[in-house]
Parts: C-alpha cells; sequence; structure tokens
C-alpha cells in the first residue's frame, strides 16, 4: 500500500472516531442534489491557500464543494492551530450559526484551486423549507457539526482559571450552545504563561481569551457576547411585524409559529434562550417523550427552528422599557445596549426570574456557590461533596434527583411541613426512594459564611430560634421566582396584584372582542409564565406561544401598515 493510501486512511479513522455520526454530519450530495440548489446559490472560486471563512468573522453563508478541497482548522486566541477536517467535492461546509450569519467558530482555506457555490445565510433558509426532504439532511448536519464543536472543545473564546470562577461564563456559553476550552493554570502551561503576564486579582478571574486574542478579565455575559459577535454584529433599524420579549418555551414556540407563517420576528432574551425550563436537567412529563428530555435539549431544538424560519435571535438583549405612545407609528423597545427596536406587535413572554430569598451575604457567593440552576457544570464542582438544595417545587425536586447521581448527599431544607402541596407525586416518590437526599422540613437558611467563595452555610428551624452551621461550599436556591415585568413600567399594560400580565380583558373604549392573550394595551399580547392566571408548565407555555399567532395575524391585519 502506498504511503499516500495510508495517510488518507488514517485520515478516515481519526475522523470517524471524533464525529461518531459521521456520514449524518458530514455527508456527500448528489449530482443531482447540487442542481436543485444551484437556483438558490452563486459560483465563487478561490485559490490555494485562499481563505473562505476565517474564525470570528461573520460568515458568508454555506458553501458547496463542485471542485477541489477546503482544510477545515480550529484556531483558538492562543495561537494553536488544530486540523479538524478536509472535504472535497459534493460535500459543503457551514454549521447552524451560518443560519443567521454568525461570525466563523472554525477557519476554512483552499487547498489548490476550488470552486464552489455560496448560498447566503437568506437564501440558505429558502432552500431548508422549498426543498424539505434534502433541507432535512443540511439541517441535521448542521446541528450534529455545532454539537461536535462544542463536545471536542473546538472554537469559541478560551476560559482560564478555578474551575469555580468559571462557572457563571461556561454555565452562560453552554446555555447558549457557544463551544469553549476551560483551562486550568495549574495543569496547563500556556494557562498558567497567560495568567503569569496579565497577574490578575482574584476578582478578575477567570481570563477569557477571545478567537482574534483578546483578552477579557472576568467579563459580564453582556460583554463575552459582544466580543464573541454574538450581538452587536449588524445593525437590527428594521420594521419587525413582532417583537418578542423573552426566549423561555412560550417565546420560542411564538417565534416558531411567527417566522414559518411569513411573519418577521425579533425575538430578545436577557441571558439565554430556554428560559428557566432551559435550565431543567429532566422533563418527563412533557408530551411525546416518555422517557423525559432536558431542557436544554427542548430549547435548542425551538431555537435553531426558529432561526430556520428566519427569526431573528438577539440573545443576550435586554429590554429595558416599552413605550406604547406609538409617536412613530410603531411600538418602540429600548435596549439595554442603548438602541431602539421597532415592531408593529409585542408579545410579553419575559417568564419569571429568580427569586432571591432574604439570606445574610447572598450576594457575595452568587457565581462563587450559590446557584439557581443545577447543570452539568455546577455538578461536577460539587461531586463527592455534600450540598444544600432550598425549594420544594419541582424545579427543586429533579435538580436533587440530578444532584444526587453526582454530590456525596443532598440536603433539601424546605420551609413547609411536607411536599405534597407543592410537587409532582412522581418526583416526591423519587426523592424518598434516593438514599443520599436528606429532606429537612421547616428549617431556612439564614446566613453565608466564607473568604472568597461559599465555605458555610447557616440555617435554623422555623419553630425554633437557635441557629446551626454547617460546612457547604455549594447551595442550590429554588425558592420560586417573580414576573419579569418592570420593563413595562408607565406603558399602560396592566398588572395583578403578583406582578403577573392581565391578559382578555378590555380597556377604555375598545368595541371589539378582546383576544385572551391580549393585555390592556392593543397591539401587546403576554403568554407563558408572565401571564396572570397561565398554567405554569411547558407544555401549556409552548400551546399559548403558539395560540397567540392566530391573534397577532388578526391585530395585524386590522391595524394595517404604520406610516413611519
Amino acid at each position: 500500500m502506498a504511503a499516500d493510501d495510508t495517510t488518507t486512511i488514517n485520515r478516515l479513522e481519526a475522523t470517524a472516531y471524533a464525529f461518531p455520526r459521521h456520514e449524518q454530519t458530514f455527508p456527500t450530495l448528489t449530482a443531482l442534489e447540487i442542481e436543485r440548489m444551484r437556483r438558490f446559490g452563486e459560483l465563487r472560486q478561490y485559490k490555494d491557500g485562499e481563505a473562505l471563512f476565517e474564525t470570528g468573522k461573520p460568515g458568508p453563508g454555506m458553501f458547496v464543494i463542485l471542485s477541489g478541497h477546503v482544510s477545515v482548522t480550529q484556531r483558538d486566541g492562543l495561537g494553536r492551530v488544530t486540523p479538524i477536517i478536509d472535504q472535497g467535492p459534493g460535500q459543503f461546509l457551514a454549521e447552524i450559526g451560518q443560519l443567521s450569519g454568525r461570525p466563523a467558530l472554525v477557519d476554512g482555506h483552499a487547498e489548490g484551486e476550488v470552486e464552489t457555490l455560496l448560498l447566503p445565510p437568506e437564501r440558505l433558509r429558502a432552500l431548508l423549507v422549498a426543498e424539505a426532504d434534502l433541507g432535512e439532511r443540511i439541517m441535521r448536519a448542521l446541528i450534529l457539526r455545532r454539537v461536535s464543536l462544542i463536545q471536542g472543545g473546538a472554537g469559541g473564546p478560551v476560559l482560564i482559571g478555578e474551575a469555580g470562577t468559571m462557572a457563571r461564563l461556561e454555565n452562560f456559553l453552554a446555555r447558549n450552545g457557544q463551544p469553549r476550552h476551560v483551562l486550568d493554570p495549574e495543569t496547563d502551561k500556556d494557562a498558567a504563561d497567560l495568567i503569569a503576564r496579565y497577574s490578575p486579582t482574584r476578582a478578575e478571574l477567570p481570563l477569557v481569551v477571545c478567537p482574534n486574542g483578546t483578552v477579557l478579565r472576568n467579563p459580564s455575559e453582556t460583554a463575552l457576547a459582544m466580543a464573541l459577535g454574538m450581538i452587536g454584529g449588524k445593525k437590527h433599524d428594521r420594521l419587525y411585524d413582532v417583537a418578542v420579549v423573552g426566549s423561555g418555551p412560550a417565546g420560542l414556540a411564538t417565534a416558531v409559529y411567527a417566522a414559518s407563517e411569513g411573519l418577521s420576528v425579533a425575538v430578545f432574551d436577557s441571558r439565554a434562550y430556554g428560559g428557566q425550563a432551559g435550565a431543567s436537567m429532566r422533563i418527563e412529563n412533557y408530551l411525546g417523550f416518555p422517557t423525559g428530555i432536558t431542557g436544554q435539549a427542548l430549547a435548542g431544538r425551538a431555537f435553531n427552528q426558529a432561526q430556520k424560519f428566519g427569526a431573528e435571535m438577539l440573545i443576550p438583549v435586554s429590554i429595558k422599557s416599552l413605550d406604547c405612545t406609538k409617536t412613530s407609528g410603531a411600538f418602540a423597545l429600548a435596549t439595554d445596549c442603548g438602541h431602539t427596536m421597532l415592531a408593529k406587535s409585542v408579545v410579553v413572554a419575559s417568564g419569571a426570574r429568580y427569586r432571591r430569598p432574604v439570606i445574610d451575604n447572598l450576594e457575595n457567593y452568587e457565581g462563587r456557590g450559590v446557584w439557581y440552576w443545577a447543570s452539568p457544570i455546577e455538578a461536577r464542582l460539587c461531586a463527592e461533596q455534600d450540598v444544600v438544595l432550598v425549594g420544594g417545587g419541582n424545579s427543586a425536586g429533579q435538580a436533587a434527583v440530578y444532584l444526587s447521581a453526582h454530590a456525596r448527599k443532598v440536603i433539601m431544607m424546605i420551609r413547609g411541613g411536607g411536599l405534597g402541596a407543592s410537587m409532582s407525586r412522581y418526583l416526591i416518590e423519587r426523592i424518598e426512594a434516593t438514599p443520599n437526599i436528606e429532606l429537612m422540613f421547616n428549617t431556612e437558611v439564614v446566613g453565608l459564611e466564607g473568604v472568597e467563595t461559599l465555605e458555610r452555610v447557616r440555617w435554623k428551624s422555623r419553630l425554633a430560634p437557635d441557629q446551626f452551621t454547617i460546612d457547604i461550599r455549594n447551595l442550590f436556591l429554588f425558592v420560586g421566582a417573580d414576573p419579569a415585568t418592570s420593563w413595562l413600567d408607565g406603558c399602560g399594560v396592566q398588572l395583578d396584584r403578583g406582578g403577573f400580565v392581565l391578559t382578555g380583558r378590555p380597556s377604555g373604549d375598545i368595541a371589539r372582542p378582546v383576544p385572551l392573550l391580549e393585555t390592556t394595551v392593543p397591539g401587546v399580547f403576554a403568554v407563558g409564565d408572565v401571564r396572570s392566571g397561565s398554567v405554569k408548565r411547558v407544555g401549556g407555555a409552548i400551546g399559548e406561544g403558539a395560540q397567540v399567532v392566530a391573534a397577532l395575524h388578526g391585530y395585524l391585519a386590522d391595524a394595517g401598515s404604520p406610516s413611519l
């Protein structure tokens, strides 16, 4: 066997190992399939060594290789380049980010003369919808490629620091489906060299090295998102048919159904898609998933589906206020980035924010031992440790069961005297059958202690005044949530006593019937947990997200086109 043949076989074997579902991840298109795609693209030629796409720069779309070969490599901010795969005739180059023209996560360079068919993002989306069977194969490949990048740690920023200091940003990137590297300076020389060069204080950790080499010191999530091109890469100055505020199950369902029916949709969320449901490690009572599904998986599918139909996902972008005066002919949404977005209608799907109980020094340990969700990142931190989990609802029960597989003991502290009134029966039975979950009723945490990270928890019985201390490095809080409606102040949307949005009630002299999901401001609708009287279940939220689209069509048809 020739040396070149041996090299080729070794490369194929390595590729198959790196990508277990290789044929689905990197399918080869037939000549007939490529011919069907030509009306969606344009021919592009590249010389040997020329870049088709580069890490950190907006991707031009999907390339179909007609002739020649393209080498795909991963480059991190530390200057390390790692080969990923070579692609040849009949194969295509893209991953899920190219549905919306997001920055490329890898580099692609021509090996010799290369001819391609380039499908820009909008034409790629048109192909996925128009060519259903072909679009299914391509969509599956785009998703699998992102999954492979995440699992393999290819592309994305490098996080450097101790495990406890990196959990906040790790979780943010994970929840948004972004690949990343995590390096410990005690075991990685490059990381240690960078720490020595920048000499950060403990408060400046972790360091984040972006693909372009920029180094950030313990950045906020918004600052990191801007540095990575997740937001801020292009202007969003168009007039949208619908602005959806919140990307939990209700907001994502609204985006999918509205965009698939031809409405222009912009979706905003302050942190990550999926909302509180996205942090659930197992949802077992959602229709159609008898073995359960993680909230992240369910939300990720909906997020990709919304992009497929053309919804613009602006995450993380917080909406600070809503102007309902329509002086410019449309609703105006002010963002925390200082921009104003215009929309003909608004769907309030902002859900609820994690409730922060009254505990001494709580804010000092958030992200440093105090957590409001339980993901694999937090589970890794509390391996073989005792942890305290506060709460007695379904979310608390799901988290306790999940953490029990990692922690030495999970101590559940519940303010009430039992679980029957607040938790599903199947979860109660599972908790009672788990030997390393300890239930403590009529108890509450009153204080936290530690030098820089959490070290001890003070607690007391609600039936006696004495306080006790226990050595705990990880505290999980699942004590409910408050409606995220402060951004609606002053716009005329009425709330109930608990701060939830009232819907289905006429306001003023409106003679027309008011749709069930419309607020007291015509053209502003509310769905999901933020709506007064809603069923606080994933299935209910998704149902309302689908239902509201009919009301949107009715309102937009009656309102006509605003004159701007």
